[in-house]
This record gives structure tokens, sequence and C-alpha cells, in this order.
């Protein structure tokens, strides 16, 4: 073996003599070679190695950081009972959890609940806990939170906004980790209703809810908690600072603080921005979105499930019976002008009476024509239904009775709306594209308090520019079904169809969601063809995005409160680490 080391020892000395050699004769120039390719061979070699060790690294997220938000409004009821303005619900999105949670495209996932089984009959729900679930005080959530939740919700002293959610419903506690609920009648949104944040019985059972402390100072058990809130000498409150609860059931949140100012209008918002107190603010205006656009701030949009339309009242004005004119009045209006010049950009037409990102949406389908054509179309439709123009360019009909009396009637009506800037602007287009036709159209302008009082509940109104808001298949009942017609209903078009009330009955206890989708389907058809009103967009809701935020977009927002559903997955902050050793 001695002798093998040897004969390897002198083979290395012998070639390290050799090299050495050879490098002795090499020339000035042939140095100056030999360099220029050692250098490029190791040059060469260190990229190979580079490229090869980028290629197995990929960037995740990386827990620290920080997101100072700005928010229009003052907290009062941060609790999932009574919050009703936008700013407590962005807050309670954000220290609440519920039995289940909506993800970022709108389906449900499992929260503190670890599963639910339902009934073959849709009428019985069983819930099961997860195991060490905890509120941010440190005391472990039992089924008597829940209990003690939903009946705060159902107390019809507290009047809850959430109450019509959970009438009907009977939850009753089968250990402390099972919870039984069961409904007079299946109903497809019930588990949407079960994302509702549960709150902390110790905290919240020793005092009138409306008068507890913790409406502005709150415990609950989801990816954020309070760590300090800062009061204006009047005691209104201007910040919250919020940390990430480690013990959120869904995972640590990577942003490690979350920083939240309170602002009394836009402009003050806007102005934080500026200032940069705060790196990112949402439910601006279109026209704001798009001076912050000019500026290089990086905008975030999603449709809203909002619809707004013309909504005939038939009982004021028997011209809306003529569906001639109806469809005139659709086919008239330029929903993208709208869209471009009162939104910016920041919505999409619509023809349907069901909102984007809901059910099996079908996307508006502009007519393959010109301006001129289709307004020439329209016009010769008017002329055929029996409408002449007059001399000042209007139409108008002339019918006789059976007693053989003439009675001319112009094609004339009004619209009412409200004075925000948007729907004024709105209905001055209509008005544009519907005397272009030869329509004489009149714009009602009003308070929306009075437009409320005055006009909506009474039912006095022509046409009414209005949005609906439908936050749940089940909404489209209230807007539609013909038991919805008269005040406090929201039926404002007025609208009776037998056929369409059967189709939202069945609909709303109907819980396969592709038999549900099929019945909405027919109900869009039905008011297709009886045009009770003008589908004309849905807008956008507009946020800024940080220019280190990652992880924060969202495809499905309802309420703005939704913008933070998957605030635990947002992240300011990456590493670059080998694939392997990713989770």
């Amino acid at each position: 073996m001695e002798n093998f080391y040897s004969r390897i020892r002198n083979f290395t000395l012998q070639k390290k003599d050799k090299i050495n050699a050879a490098l002795a004769t090499f020339s000035k120039k042939e140095w100056v070679i030999f360099g220029v390719l050692f250098l490029t061979l190791l040059i060469s070699a260190t990229a190979i190695v580079q490229n090869v060790n980028k290629s197995l690294m990929v960037s995740v997220p990386l827990r620290g950081g920080s997101v100072s938000v700005g928010i229009i409004g003052t907290p009062r009821f941060i609790n999932p009972v009574l919050a009703t303005s936008p700013v407590d619900q962005d807050m309670v999105s954000l220290v609440y959890s519920g039995l289940m949670r909506k993800g970022p495209d709108g389906t449900l996932i499992p929260d503190l609940a670890e599963k639910y089984e339902m009934s073959k009959n849709g009428l019985i729900y069983t819930f099961t806990l997860r195991d060490k679930i905890f509120f941010q005080d440190g005391e472990p959530i039992t089924a008597d939170d829940i209990v003690f939740t939903i009946n705060n919700v159902k107390d019809s002293i507290i009047k809850s906004p959430r109450k019509t959610d959970w009438d009907g419903v009977t939850v009753a506690k089968i250990d402390d980790k099972t919870l039984e609920f069961t409904l007079k009648q299946p109903y497809s949104s019930f588990l949407e209703n079960a994302t509702l944040g549960i709150m902390p019985e110790h905290l919240w059972s020793n005092s009138p809810i409306e008068l507890n402390t913790a409406n502005t100072s709150p415990i609950g058990s989801g990816p954020y908690k309070i760590d300090d809130v800062v009061r204006e000498s009047s005691g209104v409150i201007s910040s919250y600072q919020l940390s990430s609860f480690k013990k959120f059931i869904l995972g640590e949140p990577y942003v490690k603080s979350i920083s939240l100012y309170f602002y009394s209008n836009e402009e003050s918002l806007l102005g934080a921005l500026d200032t940069g107190e705060v790196n990112q603010i949402s439910s601006i205006t279109p026209l704001n979105a798009d001076i912050l656009k000019e500026r290089n701030y990086e905008i975030g949009s999603s449709v809203l499930p909002r619809v707004f339309g013309l909504f005939f009242n038939q009982n004021q004005n028997h011209l809306f019976t003529d569906k001639v004119v109806t469809r005139a009045i659709d086919r008239a209006i330029d929903k993208n002008k709208i869209i471009r010049e009162v939104l910016f950009g920041y919505g999409i037409a619509i023809d349907e009476p069901i909102p984007p990102n809901m059910i099996a949406y079908r996307e508006y389908q502009e007519e393959n024509l010109s301006r001129e054509e289709i307004l020439e179309s329209v016009q010769n439709s008017l002329i055929k239904d029996g409408w002449t123009k007059r001399e000042d360019g209007f139409l108008q009909k002339t019918t006789t009775d059976k007693n053989k009396k003439k009675t001319v009637a112009p094609l004339q009506f009004s619209i009412s709306t409200g004075n925000a800037p948007e729907l004024v602007k709105t209905a001055e287009l209509i008005k544009q594209d519907l005397t272009a036709i030869g329509m004489k159209v009149d714009i009602k302008t009003f308070e929306v308090g009075n437009l409320n009082q005055s006009v909506i509940r009474p039912r006095k109104y022509d046409a009414l520019l209005f949005g609906q808001i439908i936050t749940h298949e089940s909404d489209l009942y209230a807007f539609w079904h013909s038991s919805q017609r008269k005040d406090p209903g929201l039926n404002v078009a007025m609208y009776t169809n037998v056929k369409v009330d059967k189709i939202l009955e069945d609909a709303f206890v109907t819980v396969n969601e592709e038999e549900r989708t099929k019945k909405y389907i027919q109900f869009e058809d039905e008011i297709k063809k009886d045009m009770p009103a003008v589908f004309l967009y849905s807008p956008n809701y507009i946020y800024t995005v940080p220019a280190n935020l990652q992880g924060s977009a969202t495809s499905h927002i309802v309420s703005p409160s939704d913008r933070f559903l998957n605030i635990y997955s947002w992240y300011t902050e990456t590493e670059n680490v080998w694939k392997i050793f990713t989770r």
C-alpha cells in the first residue's frame, strides 16, 4: 500500500514539474492570452453555478414588515352583532373569525370549524370545532361562545343587522366542540351566514352589548389583535395599532403589524396618502383613482355585486308597458360610454339583473353595429310602433279609444335619482342618448334621505336611476318578488310575474348549486323578456396597493371589508430558498 501511495505522489510531482516547466516557456504575449482564457473560464464557471443555483431557488414570503391603512369613518361598534358602518365592518374582519371563512375567490372554507355535515333534507347542520382554538386573550373558544354570539344576533331587543340571516334557525350545543343548527327550511346562503364573527362570552355577558367597552377594544380570534388605540382629546379614536395573532387558526399572518388611521372624508384620506402617513387606501371614487393612477400609484380594483339600472314604474307612467319603448331605451343607451366617462373604466357594462362574480354571469354583449346604425334601427322600430316626430324633434303617438276619441301622447318621462356626482352624470348621458332618438327626458335629483323618503318609499317616480346591493343570491327575492312591490319592499320596478315569483321561491330553498344556478338563469331570461328595467353597470371597488405588498389580490369583493379576507396571506418581505426547503 505504501508503494502505491509513493507512486501516486511521484506521479503528481512529475505532473507539477512538467506544468511549471511549460509555464516557464511562455512569452509575455502567451501569458496575456493564458490569463484571458483562465479569467473567461472562471467567469463562465461562476455564471453557470449561479444560474443553476438560481433555477433551484424560489422566492417565499417572510414574516415581518408593516402596512398602514387609511379608512374613512370612526369606529363605534367593533363587534359582529352590531357592526353596520364600513369602518366597523373592516375592523370586525381583522379582529374576528367565524365558523366559516370566505376566500378571496368567494369560496367558503372552514375557519374555527374543523368540519360540518348537512342532513339530506338540508335542515340540520352539525359543526365540529377545531382543537386548540383560542381568543386573543388566551381563553379557549368553545361551543358556548358560538351559541352566545348567535343568540345575541337573534335578540329582537338588540336589533342586529344580521338578524334576518338567523331568523328561523335554532342553535344547540351538543358538547364543547359540537353544535347543531336546525333550519325551518333549507336555504343556500346558510354557510355564508356562518362566517359571522364569534365573540367571547366572558367579555360580553357582563353588560349590555351596546354599552360594553369591548366595542372599541375588541378581542376576537381573527388574524390581528389590537395592541394600542390612540384617541383625540375629544375621545374620538384616531388610530389603532394591530399585531399579528400567532394562534390564528389558518396560520400566523406574514405582515407583523397593521396601522389603521381614520379620516372624516376622502380628501383627508388622499392627503394622508400623499404625506406617507398611510400607504394603502380604499373605497376611492373613480375620478380620484384616475388621478392617482396618473401619479404612478398602483391601483387595484374588483367588480362589486352592485346593479345600477333604470327601473321603470308602470303604475306611474304607462309608457313603460310598451315593450317597444323599453327595448328602444335599452338599445339607445351607450353603456360603455357611461363606463368610460363616469367610472373612468372602473366598472363593467351589464344587461342582467344578476351582478358579475355571482352565479353563472353572462357578460354584456354590445351590438355589432355602429352607434349611428343602432340609433337608426331604434328610431325605425319606434316609427313602426306608431310613433311620429313632432316639429321639435320629439316623438308622439296618436291613439283612438273605443269611442273613436283620439288622444295624442308624447314619448316623455322623468328620471329620478340621487345627487351623487356619478348618478347625475349618468342621468345626463342617458338623457343625451334618448334625446337623439326623439324621447323627451327630465332629470330630477334628490338628497339621499329625501330620495328614499319622498320618492322611493311612496313609489313616486317614472323611472328610477338606482343601485341594488346584492350581497347574497337570496337578495334577488327582495328586489324582484311581487310581494316586495310596496314599501318596505325593495321591488322598485313594481314588477309582477307569477313565474318569476315561483322561480325565486324555489331557488331560495335549493341547496344544490347546479340546480340553483339553472333557476336563476330562468329568472334572468324572464326579466329580459319583460324589460321592467334597463341594467346599466356594476362599479368596481377601488383601492391602492403599496409597491412592496404582495398576495393581496382578491377577485370577489361583496362589501369593502372583504378586502381583508385574505390579509393573513399578505406579505411585504421575501427570501430566496431552494425549492426543496419550501413547504
